[in-house]
């Protein structure tokens, strides 16, 4: 059974940079995408950016330019960069691996605050 554990969330200032990782208890390569969502309290859980297999990556429009979604096939790792963070970055952050199924992480929290 594959498992995801999300790291490297916690409280920066604004305009500040955090890298979330997820690990990968099984083989990376067996999802078609792995992405990153996020849920803010009271929102519904959306789509922050996704990476193929291939590498090809989309990101929702709110983050372009800021975040950086990568991969490391050796380390099964995702990785997400973000900079330039905003207090609506604010939400939890959760990795999803998707294959014939979907799994998700536990979480990491990120907030945004001065």
């Amino acid at each position: 059974q594959v498992q995801l554990v999300e790291s490297g969330g916690g409280l920066v200032q604004p305009g500040g940079s955090l890298r979330l990782s997820c690990v990968v208890s099984g083989s990376i390569l067996s999802a078609n995408t792995m992405g990153w969502y996020r849920q803010a309290p009271g929102n519904q859980r959306e789509l922050v950016a996704i990476i193929s297999r291939g590498g090809s990556t989309n990101y929702v429009d709110s983050v372009k330019g800021r975040f950086t979604i990568s991969r490391d096939n050796a380390k099964n790792m995702v990785y997400l960069q973000m900079n330039s963070l905003k207090p609506e970055d604010t939400a939890v952050y959760y990795c999803r691996w998707s294959a014939s199924y979907v799994l998700w992480g536990q979480g990491t929290q990120v907030t945004v605050s001065s």
